[in-house]
């Protein structure tokens, strides 16, 4: 690795565990959102937007801070958009996405209803980040979410699964996380590659038909590991490495997700695939 990327890489690591350490985390619900950003349920779909835009959180996130940048990015592009909490432990506040994945793909199964009840709107498009971007498969193929849902965008989704050192990586990003590891964890554990649950999720094919699935990833991304088992496979599927649009790019599992407008100007393309534009190093700046 070249000098400077050993140098830019851990100090983007040190600005990001600084600005989740510094978020508001007592207000860290989704519906203190202002009611003219995001969960903002008076807010009807466009003709140019038709369908209103859920973000899934993260392992250890929530509905707040995994968005605070592209939530804000896509209701300035006219979206309606709205995220919530999954995965909660009892006991446990502001960390999510520690519980069974099929009960967290529950939860989404009945926010997207209510989303849908709200809107009026005939189906959602998927934005999820981490497990996030992995977990609305099992909404998907299992709950019968492929009927209420266009499209997927997952960025840095464990499709197939990690292994538990990388998702321990996770924790420098999340002050006091560290200690939940000492207590039942069930959806990390699904997480690990060959877990029973992901075992299931990725039997029979990876993808359902009626859904347009897009993966953003990061050559950088130290958390699932090789990055090439974030890709899915499938005849309506996009595979993107972020570093193919911008090699300068040095966004690894965290602030791909958290902060990277690279990837969210590819999230805009995915959304709406009939204005696309190319995404350059430049997007940065769109």
């Amino acid at each position: 690795m070249l000098p400077w990327k050993r140098v830019l890489r851990p100090l983007a690591a040190l600005l990001l565990t600084a600005t989740v350490a510094f978020l508001p985390a007592a207000s860290a619900h989704a519906d203190s959102a202002p009611s003219s950003g995001w969960n903002n349920y008076s807010c009807k779909p466009s003709a140019a937007h038709p369908r209103p835009v859920v973000l899934v959180h993260g392992t250890f996130g929530n509905s707040v801070d995994n968005w605070l940048a592209l939530a804000p990015y896509l209701t300035s592009r006219g979206y309606c958009v709205f995220s919530l909490d999954y995965g909660q432990l009892p006991g446990v506040p502001f960390f999510n996405g520690l519980g069974p994945i099929d009960a967290s793909a529950g939860q989404l199964q009945v926010f997207v209803d209510k989303v849908l009840s709200t809107t009026g709107a005939a189906k959602v498009d998927l934005v999820g980040h981490s497990q996030g971007g992995m977990m609305p498969r099992y909404y998907l193929k299992f709950l019968g979410g492929a009927a209420k849902v266009n499209a997927l965008v997952g960025i840095a989704p464990d499709n197939h699964g990690t292994t538990l050192n990388g998702l321990t990586k996770l924790l420098p990003y999340f002050p006091g996380a560290k200690d939940l590891l000492s207590a039942a964890t069930p959806g990390l554990a699904d997480q690990i590659a060959g877990s029973a649950f992901l075992t299931k999720l990725n039997a029979g094919g990876d993808t359902v038909p009626g859904v347009h699935y897009t993966v953003i990833a990061t050559k950088y991304d130290e958390v699932v590991t090789p990055y090439q088992s974030e890709f899915l496979s499938g005849s309506d599927v996009h595979n993107v490495l972020l570093q193919n649009l911008c090699g300068l790019d040095l966004s690894e599992h965290v602030a791909i997700g958290i902060l990277d407008r690279i990837a969210y100007h590819e999230v805009v393309n995915a959304l709406d695939p009939a204005h696309a534009s190319a995404t350059t190093c430049a997007s940065v700046f769109s």
